[in-house]
């Protein structure tokens, strides 16, 4: 089922609920960053098998959405949305916007900025107050991307590896 469809230099790009069978280009687009290629990849220890762990747990909860751009029969780019209801803000719910990546001949082209305007929307739509997201501190390049949409660094994150 396509969510929606985005025009990059003239041609399409559908964006479609991620299906099992999306993982492997999921996880190429997920390794293939400055980050996440020491943190992701399905190497011959772990194969691919813990993502389709946390494709089915994400797959099965209608609070979370997994997306794939796609252009032609090519994966392109991907994101994860969460709905966070919450008591603040008088009980207000908030988009989180996750994993965020763009296959890299297509950076600076547009693509990234249309996907998160595609999110924002989303979320409108849906009756959040907030869009939220987080970016790795060494992302100083994404920091700015972010920035250029309207994204204020409004706090500090904290993270606890276990």
């Amino acid at each position: 089922m396509t969510l929606g469809q985005l025009e990059l230099h003239g041609e399409r790009v559908l964006l479609r609920r991620a299906e099992v069978a999306d993982l492997p280009a999921i996880v190429a687009l997920l390794a293939a960053d400055q980050l996440g290629a020491s943190r992701d990849g399905a190497d011959g220890t772990h194969g691919i098998a813990p993502y389709e762990r946390a494709f089915a747990a994400i797959d099965a909860d209608p609070a979370h959405l997994l997306v794939v751009g796609t252009r032609g029969q090519d994966t392109v780019a991907t994101l994860q949305l969460s709905v966070l209801p919450g008591l603040a803000r008088r009980g207000a719910s908030r988009m989180q916007i996750e994993a965020v990546r763009v296959r890299s001949d297509l950076r600076g082209l547009g693509l990234g900025e249309a996907l998160l305007r595609w999110s924002v929307e989303r979320a409108r739509v849906q009756g959040c107050a907030l869009v939220q997201l987080t970016s790795d501190k060494a992302r100083t390049e994404a920091h700015r991307f972010y920035g250029r949409l309207g994204f204020v660094a409004s706090h500090e994150g904290f993270k606890l590896s276990l």
